[in-house]
């Protein structure tokens, strides 16, 4: 007589490779989609405020630019350079490998283009030898608690051929608010924080021009936000931590 039983165990095993494969093509979708089309970062300084606070979340789009060999593909691509892309425009919000170490993520608006001069004098911001406007508001914009920010001064900085967008100063005196005059070199990119007394950008040599293959992609809005201090886990927290008039805003 033919022992039955290896076959009675095989719709059990047949069940268990399939849920191995289903698992496996999850996780593949899943990295090509984080790869190649969005990724989700958070906030963790202060140094894009008020534009961006500690505690968001948002989306950054791969393909706005294309494909980096360092910040798309960790250095692994065999090309260097740019693949697919599309120019970036000034005044995006992009996220970028810092060149020093090319794995560490850092977010800053794009306020220079290859070939541009770049000053900051008194605070102000000298594009290609022309002052950019600036508009002092009344008062500082909140920082996402309600509160209004003491001793700060928001303004609305017009960029040419960019977008209108709020910067804040703590004085127009500080290290970063006198600079000597830098020259985008090409293929590279000159990027500032809003937050310009706080922010280690291309003012400095931390950070210095940043070459195309190092972007990551633009950001497109905040799909999440949370006061700062609030873990993502401590969900038992949300109905009071959640910035709830900030989620699926748009970045500009």
């Amino acid at each position: 007589m033919t022992d039955s039983r290896p076959a009675a165990a095989q719709p059990h095993e047949d069940g268990l490779s399939e849920t191995i494969r289903t698992i496996v093509f999850a996780m593949i979708i899943a990295l090509l989609i984080r790869t190649l089309a969005f990724e989700p970062f958070n906030i963790p300084s202060s140094s894009m405020v008020p534009s961006l606070l500690v505690g968001d979340y948002l989306f950054v789009s791969k393909y706005a630019y294309g494909y980096g060999s360092t910040g798309t593909f960790w250095g692994m691509a065999p090309f260097s350079g740019r693949v697919f892309g599309g120019e970036p425009h000034r005044g995006d919000v992009v996220v970028f490998k810092l060149p020093r170490d090319g794995t560490t993520d850092y977010i800053k608006r794009l306020i220079g283009l290859p070939g541009d001069t770049i000053q900051m004098r008194q605070g102000i911001l000298y594009l290609n030898g022309v002052p950019v406007e600036r508009d002092k508001l009344a008062e500082p914009m909140n920082d996402g608690d309600g509160t209004l920010p003491s001793n700060v001064t928001d303004y609305l900085e017009h960029l040419p051929q960019g977008p209108t967008h709020v910067i804040r100063e703590e004085g127009d005196d500080r290290p970063l608010d006198n600079t000597d005059v830098f020259v985008v070199p090409p293929h590279y990119y000159f990027f500032m924080g809003d937050n310009r007394d706080n922010s280690q950008d291309s003012r400095t040599k931390n950070v210095g021009f940043v070459p195309e293959e190092n972007l990551v992609g633009k950001a497109k809005f905040l799909f999440f936000s949370l006061d700062e201090g609030t873990h993502f886990w401590e969900f038992w927290k949300w109905p009071w931590a959640v910035r709830w008039q900030r989620l699926f805003t748009k970045i500009g």
